[in-house]
């Protein structure tokens, strides 16, 4: 990440401050990079991948079979 580093300026108002750290930081970068790592998920090992999908699959047969039966509710 990005140092920003900032000192009031002599007769500067706080809100002139305020601003120009959101600009530099909205110029460094900082925020875009927090966004996209915002949702990062870790990579699930293999088996755990394998036993979801096989979760899935066999719902999907019950859930087929069900409808076949008409006993398949929305």
């Amino acid at each position: 990440m990005a140092n920003i580093n900032l000192k009031k300026k002599d007769g500067e108002s706080t809100n002139s401050l305020v601003y120009r750290f959101g600009k530099k930081v909205m110029r460094s970068g900082i925020l875009r990079e927090a966004k996209k790592r915002r949702y990062n998920e870790r990579p699930i090992n293999r088996n755990k991948r394998r036993a979801s999908a096989l979760h899935r699959e066999e719902k999907r047969k019950e859930i087929e079979k069900a409808r076949r039966m008409g006993t398949f509710k929305f």
